[in-house]
């Protein structure tokens, strides 16, 4: 199932939406680092392996304790900052996690408590790596509807929990962190959020997985012996299918807006792998300069590593007010969404 809509339209009443813009943008990963030496000395592998296979060289890991909403909240306080918002001026929040700290209340709420964010509502929304982007534009909606003056919209994971350290095909993969955008109206109708694309299959769900933990398979000893609590993936059908339909999404919304590889100044992927993103970037005809990668320093973090591309893009100086940015994102499910974007600061 696929669905695919503008940011243009009309409400019930023929009320226009209006245009919003991502206001500010925050990151943040926990101190404490876990390299690949650090692999080596835990599990059959290499440096060398790691990163042919993944592009991964370094990753980010919680401390005991520390959980989605500790990072998500790191994040969302520098986002708000930079906005000049203040927490009770929210009035939505958003948060994409795969890790949520329990399964309820959402992390959106315990969120919104930390934050004291005391006229906010919201939610979590589970799509995997793709959470970012569905986030975004359920949050760019709440705002461009009139509901809402000021979106918050986190992507957040803590995947070192639900990880198999002797796992060597996953575990060399992910890292953990948050990113956090402010979502509000646009100043200027041009820099702002212009379109969307979503799509989900369903029949990849066996590809990638936690096979235990909900009501299919509650917990129990038997799962727990059988290591059913941690992702299990197929590399060679995540691979396949992240390449064709991240080309397919992308191409889509090019074509809706009459755009080409050319018009597209910078090309954010989820970083799931290197080898995807060259490869998709490849077939889309995106050249390396306007590609976006750091999966060498903090692994796949899932729902956060969108933004925490965009604020290295903005660290050296790529990222720039009036940049027509596209972004891409694949997960389990499948899940896949783009979302294109003049950055309007």
């Amino acid at each position: 199932m696929r669905v695919t809509k503008g940011m243009t339209g009309r409400l019930a009443g023929n009320h226009p939406l209006r245009r919003v813009k991502i206001a500010s943008l925050g990151t943040y990963v926990p101190p404490r680092v876990l390299t690949n030496a650090d692999l080596e000395q835990m599990l059959d592998t290499t440096d060398e392996w790691i990163l042919k296979r993944t592009g991964v060289r370094e990753r980010h890991i919680v401390e005991e304790g520390v959980a989605s909403s500790d990072l998500g909240k790191e994040a969302a306080l520098s986002a708000l900052a930079g906005a000049g918002v203040k927490a009770d001026q929210i009035g939505f929040i958003v948060v994409a996690t795969t890790t949520p700290d329990m399964f309820f209340p959402s992390t959106a709420c315990l969120l919104q408590h930390k934050l004291a964010a005391t006229n906010a509502w919201g939610f979590d929304l589970g799509a995997a790596c793709s959470g970012f982007t569905y986030a975004l534009t359920t949050g760019a909606h709440m705002v461009a509807s009139g509901a809402h003056d000021h979106a918050l919209v986190v992507g957040a994971d803590v995947m070192s929990s639900i990880i198999d350290y002797k796992d060597r095909a996953t575990c060399v993969l992910f890292g953990d962190g948050a990113g956090a955008v402010v979502v509000s109206p646009a100043d200027d109708e041009e820099l702002a959020i212009l379109d969307f694309a979503h799509e989900i299959d369903g029949s990849g769900g066996p590809a990638l997985r936690m096979p235990a933990g909900g009501s299919l398979r509650p917990a129990s000893h038997e799962t727990v012996d059988e290591r059913l609590h941690y992702v299990h993936q197929e590399g060679p059908a995540v691979f396949k299918f992240a390449v064709r339909k991240m080309v397919e999404i992308c191409r889509r919304v090019m074509e809706q807006n009459h755009l080409d590889a050319d018009d597209i100044d910078l090309f954010v992927s989820h970083q799931a792998n290197r080898r995807i993103i060259l490869n998709a970037a490849e077939h889309l005809g995106v050249g390396p300069d306007k590609i976006v990668i750091n999966i060498e320093r903090f692994g796949n973090t899932t729902a956060a590593t969108i933004p925490l591309a965009l604020a290295d893009a903005r660290a050296d100086g790529r990222l720039r007010k009036g940049a027509r940015v596209l972004l891409v994102s694949v997960g389990a499910g499948f899940t896949v969404g783009a979302v294109l974007l003049r950055w309007a600061y």
